[in-house]
């Protein structure tokens, strides 16, 4: 069991169509495992366990100490799964990256989700609000339809949006990847690992409009419709460490994150923790059966870091 990090500069170097899999946009429809490579980022090779942490047979998990490179935990982390709502960090990335915090978005009529159960907030073709609010609707809230807001406004179309998405993916090596729309419902062939998710998510934090905004415990605006009529929102994030229904071990605080969960993915869980000096450190599970056991697990690996 190790972790690695090198410089080591190949001429192949994130190329999807070689046919060594770390290097590959592998597009199957049935989960499974394949190591991962990224140039100057650490990487996962195998397990790295703790008889500390009692994770769940069927989840895969990863804890990574961002300032030192270090993988702290690993498990099952080059397991492709179905990422649900986590799909919103590269959806929020590729917004972020491509637009303006004042550009004014347009809904059409391809910004509704019809899945049952899906949370939204009720878009109508016409209804209009600034990236920067459907940002914060989409991390805090979740919403569906404002991710579909965002891809078809910054993309042009929702198609394009996501092949943006895909593109970003493999520029940070995360080649086990496969995204299919700017949310994360189900789709078969719509995929991540933790490990690419680390990859994504540590990316992320980079802009400080993305810290920002997974660190809010509620959000107030107004957006407006076609005729230009007023439209209230009031959300709460679907963090649970934010709202105080879990607590971090000492010396840790969970600064934000992003929850999803769909009934092909179980309960996913991607946060950004701080010991005492500021270190960051990023917490990634996949496929936990409960809301309940996914936090206590999370839980479990933040208490690593102090032993």
């Amino acid at each position: 069991m190790f972790s690695g990090c090198g410089n080591n500069q190949y001429d192949f170097q994130y190329s999807k169509n070689h046919h060594t899999s770390s290097f590959n946009i592998i597009s199957s429809t049935v989960p499974q495992t394949s190591e991962t490579f990224a140039s100057d980022i650490c990487v996962v090779s195998e397990n790295v366990l703790s008889e500390n942490i009692s994770m769940e047979e069927n989840s895969a998990a990863g804890l990574f100490d961002v300032k030192n490179s270090e993988v702290i935990y690993a498990k099952d982390a080059n397991e492709m799964l179905y990422p649900a709502s986590l799909t919103k960090v590269m959806t929020a990335l590729v917004a972020i990256k491509n637009g303006n915090m004042d550009d004014i978005l347009v809904a059409s009529d391809n910004v509704r989700v019809n899945e049952s159960g899906a949370t939204a907030i009720g878009l109508k073709a016409g209804d209009t609000m600034t990236l920067n609010q459907a940002l914060h609707i989409l991390l805090i809230n979740s919403a569906n339809d404002v991710a579909n807001l965002i891809a078809e406004n910054i993309g042009g179309d929702i198609e394009t949006f996501v092949q943006m998405m895909n593109e970003e993916a493999v520029r940070l090596g995360a080649t086990n990847t496969n995204f299919k729309n700017p949310h994360g419902l189900s789709d078969s062939n719509h995929y991540t690992t933790v490990y690419d998710m680390y990859l994504i998510f540590n990316e992320a934090i980079k802009y400080d409009i993305f810290n920002e905004i997974i660190h809010m415990q509620t959000y107030e605006t107004v957006y407006y419709d076609s005729r230009g009529q007023e439209k209230d929102v009031s959300i709460m994030t679907t963090n649970q460490f934010l709202r105080g229904n879990y607590t971090a071990p000492d010396n840790m605080t969970v600064v934000g994150g992003k929850t999803g969960t769909t009934d092909m993915s179980g309960h996913c869980l991607v946060i950004l923790a701080k010991d005492t000096a500021g270190n960051p450190y990023i917490g990634i599970i996949l496929r936990a059966s409960s809301r309940d056991l996914i936090n206590q697990e999370m839980i479990q690996m933040l208490a690593e870091i102090n032993n």
